[in-house]
């Protein structure tokens, strides 16, 4: 495991690779910050601001890169990039690693599957509990709603508590997860509701307890995705889920979800890690009669964005 370096690269320049980039370039961090998108070995260094819930600024120079302007990525490597890109992700990092840790902070099930298949000896998942929204180019809009977990996929617990310290910073907290797959079911199960309903009604995250009768679907999808947790053996309770539902969207309230960002913007979602990997699993099970709901809210967001590609091109 290369740790001897203490670089962090931040894979992906979005709103939560730049506000983590700034928040650990303050805390007196070596960091990087590559363009998962963009490969052209160029590299600048940026002004970004972090503007957190009480107007407070967070500002620092960050190096911004490509990964091709690295033969070798020595230090702990942090995916913040949409998890869609995985699997070419996956490809370009083989040989450029060695056995440097990943960290995907990312959304969504199966999204590790790449890494496995292509052989990374560190993976560790990373639950986000925050919200953050692009301004303008260098400006985010952050909010901490809770520590983040992370839990070892592949790895071990004494590399894992190191990683946690190295990523934790005084606005962005990470916590040790043992049991991480319960967390990341959980909250993807709040999310298929979060980055379907949203998007499809056009609005902020507030609305689920605002609207009773959006909490009402939000109640129906939860149901639908829990039968399939059970089944592949994630035990988890609607109750639990839609009280932490409720106490995101109270915590969010105003802040777009990323699915309904990345469709204005033209943008690829990750609807395909959430609600589609929900019905494929159902489908493997020989059930998925049980999860249409979630499956249609799915189609809808997938159709919506694709309609507004369209348009926009």
């Amino acid at each position: 495991m290369e740790l001897n370096s203490g670089h962090i690269y931040i894979i992906g320049s979005g709103a939560i690779g730049k506000a983590l980039a700034v928040f650990l370039r303050l805390s007196g961090r070596k960091v990087t910050l590559i363009r998962g998108s963009v490969n052209d070995g160029s590299r600048k260094t940026e002004h970004i601001r972090v503007q957190m819930p009480d107007g407070t600024l967070h500002e620092a120079e960050i190096e911004i890169s490509t990964l091709n302007a690295f033969p070798t990525l020595n230090g702990i490597i942090v995916l913040a990039n949409k998890s869609f890109g995985n699997e070419q992700l996956a490809v370009v990092l083989k040989d450029k690693t060695g056995s440097s840790p990943l960290v995907l902070l990312q959304n969504g099930l199966g999204i590790e599957r790449p890494f496995f298949a292509h052989g990374f000896s560190e993976i560790y998942r990373c639950v986000l509990f925050v919200t953050s929204q692009i301004i303008d180019e260098t400006t985010v809009r952050f909010k901490p709603v809770a520590p983040c977990p992370i839990g070892v996929e592949r790895g071990n617990s004494d590399n894992l508590q190191h990683i946690v310290r190295q990523l934790t910073t005084p606005q962005l907290g990470f916590k040790n997860e043992e049991h991480i797959q319960h967390t990341i079911w959980k909250k993807a199960i709040i999310n298929c509701v979060f980055n379907s309903v949203c998007p499809l009604l056009e609005t902020d995250n507030g609305i689920f307890y605002r609207s009773e009768t959006a909490m009402q679907i939000a109640r129906r999808v939860i149901a639908e995705c829990i039968g399939i947790a059970h089944a592949k053996g994630i035990m988890l309770i609607s109750n639990d889920l839609e009280e932490s539902l409720l106490q995101i969207s109270r915590a969010s309230d105003g802040q777009l979800i990323s699915t309904l960002q990345d469709i204005r913007a033209g943008r690829r979602t990750e609807i395909d890690t959430l609600n589609f990997e929900i019905a494929s699993m159902a489908g493997e099970l020989g059930l998925i009669q049980s999860v249409q709901e979630t499956k249609l809210l799915g189609e809808l967001v997938r159709l919506k964005a694709e309609i507004n590609l369209d348009t926009n091109l």
